[in-house]
């Protein structure tokens, strides 16, 4: 799953993917949003992703679907 954070007063965007679920993910950006805490995801690297909450600009969360790709996918 695809997820893109945008940070108030930042040009780019932070993007990255993660096993997590879409309902999960935008459970966890509602909840850290509601209690004024931190964003907290792992991706699918294992690497930790904490973004205030009071800073998030936007999100936009992926289909989790599996895009084929190649001549056998035809």
């Amino acid at each position: 799953m695809d997820i893109e954070l945008g940070i108030q007063n930042v040009a780019r965007p932070v993007n990255f993917s993660t096993d997590e679920s879409a309902d999960n993910v935008s459970q966890a950006i509602a909840q850290a949003v509601a209690d004024n805490a931190t964003i907290d995801m792992t991706d699918d690297k294992g690497r930790r992703i904490i973004v205030p909450a009071k800073a998030l600009g936007y999100a936009i969360i992926g289909s989790e679907t599996k895009h084929a790709v190649g001549f056998g996918t035809l």
